[in-house]
């Protein structure tokens, strides 16, 4: 789980128990203050129907009867039981709710006073009253239906209000925190496509006070070091290069000087041709690191846009100057869209480069000396498939492929360094361009290159 989403569901969930545990705080309160507000109005008119019959002469039962039916604050279902002091049922009012009593109950209020207790769907209160002559003891019952009424429908909308926040919760928090963590993605997606023709890249900040704004800073001058360390190391390597071809260039004239000086003997000579084939060979490795410690850097027409097929053409025929026995089949396949996908932006230099080591490659690894090139387009895009036939890479070969000075079993008894593809793929990385490599048919190798 991402950390966008764990604290989108760690503050929803905060909230959600919190929300649930004040509301149902609230539903157990306010059905508290019911019991205790009803319990309150049995009592006044428990005490009221007492007094009447007690300090009012003229009252009778009739006419408390009477009374207590009109009453302005007459309860739902409402029955009143009064006794005097020697446990008989003195009133009662008209309604024909029942009260369950017992001679214990009374004895229970005399001692305490007062009680109030549930029985079915009624609530009954019983007082003692104490007067200087006799004592009295009132048991009233009654249904608090207006009361529940108001707990339902506290019940109801704390409920919905439940849900309804909660899913609101939810969705807000997702959002927000999607919202506050935009940044971490475009620190990830930046990272991501770091590499080492872009170490120039730097994230964007605007405050220090910001947690992410700190690492951005962080990360920034940390790409700052790795830059420099990086130039330094391509400018070292460059330098050295192209000091060591100066000495390389002497020694090479020198032996070939001698070689055809007529006073060499045939041994001598023999002896200095294998000399200058090392020579050579160091000279081909040095020109090759001099080339990667260059690839990454942009020139100024690395916008200028070129026609792949010249530069193809133009790779060939290095080639065949140097190797004369290599042969190049060429293929085009014909669509209406190949003028245009044959129009690429980028160094020419660079991906002639490129394109001839690939050719080198595919005629030095084959065994009739020759190469197939085939330049086709799928979906506007331009694919130059180059092939040969030849002994193929093991998967596991495959994997180190661009890999500097890797060379497969098939390349045995053939002069390189394993430095030729690993130039051709930072030159294809720098250009946006794909390259794999694949074993379509047995003992065939091919390459093919994606130009986005």
């Amino acid at each position: 789980m991402t950390l966008k989403n764990r604290i989108s569901l760690l503050v929803s969930l905060l909230f959600t128990i919190l929300f649930g545990l004040a509301s149902t705080v609230i539903f157990v309160l306010y059905s508290n203050f019911r019991k205790e507000e009803f319990r309150d109005r049995l009592e006044i008119k428990a005490l009221s129907n007492i007094k009447l019959l007690v300090n009012v002469k003229e009252v009778d039962n009739q006419l408390l009867k009477l009374i207590d039916q009109n009453s302005i604050n007459k309860l739902y279902d409402e029955k009143t039981l009064v006794f005097d002091s020697h446990y008989k049922l003195i009133y009662s009012s008209i309604d024909d709710a029942k009260i369950n009593w017992s001679i214990n109950d009374l004895k229970y209020l005399k001692k305490h006073k007062t009680f109030f207790k549930q029985q079915g769907n009624y609530e009954v209160y019983g007082v003692f009253y104490d007067t200087k002559d006799k004592d009295f003891y009132a048991l009233i019952s009654a249904t608090d239906d207006y009361g529940k009424r108001k707990l339902l429908f506290l019940r109801y909308t704390l409920i919905i209000s439940y849900l309804f926040f909660t899913c609101i919760c939810w969705i807000l928090t997702s959002f927000m925190v999607k919202k506050a963590m935009s940044p971490l993605g475009i620190f990830h997606q930046k990272i991501k496509n770091i590499n080492v023709n872009n170490l120039d890249t730097r994230i964007e900040t605007k405050s220090n006070k910001n947690e992410i704004d700190l690492i951005a800073n962080e990360f920034n001058f940390m790409m700052d070091r790795i830059e420099i360390s990086y130039q330094k190391q391509k400018e070292f390597t460059a330098n050295t290069s192209h000091e060591l071809r100066t000495p390389l260039s002497r020694i090479t004239s020198q032996i070939e000087n001698t070689i055809t000086d007529s006073t060499t003997s045939e041994k001598g000579k023999n002896f200095l041709k294998t000399i200058l084939a090392d020579v050579n060979q160091l000279t081909e490795l040095i020109n090759s690191l001099l080339i990667l410690s260059k690839i990454d850097i942009k020139n100024q027409d690395d916008d200028e846009v070129h026609r792949m097929d010249e530069i193809l053409f133009s790779a060939i025929e290095n080639l065949n100057k140097s190797f004369p026995d290599f042969v190049i089949l060429f293929e085009i396949q014909e669509n209406e869209n190949l003028d245009t996908a044959l129009e690429i932006k980028g160094n020419k230099n660079l991906l002639e480069i490129a394109l001839s080591n690939i050719l080198k490659n595919a005629c030095v690894y084959s065994d009739t000396k020759q190469a197939k090139v085939k330049i086709s387009t799928e979906n506007e895009q331009l694919i130059i498939s180059v092939s040969n036939s030849g002994n193929t890479l093991s998967e596991n070969e495959q994997k180190n492929l661009f890999q500097p000075f890797m060379r497969g079993a098939n390349s045995k008894g053939t002069v390189g360094f394993g430095l030729g593809l690993r130039i051709v793929n930072r030159i294809l990385t720098l250009h946006n361009v794909q390259i794999t490599y694949s074993v379509p048919e047995p003992n065939t190798n091919l390459f093919q290159l994606f130009f986005h």
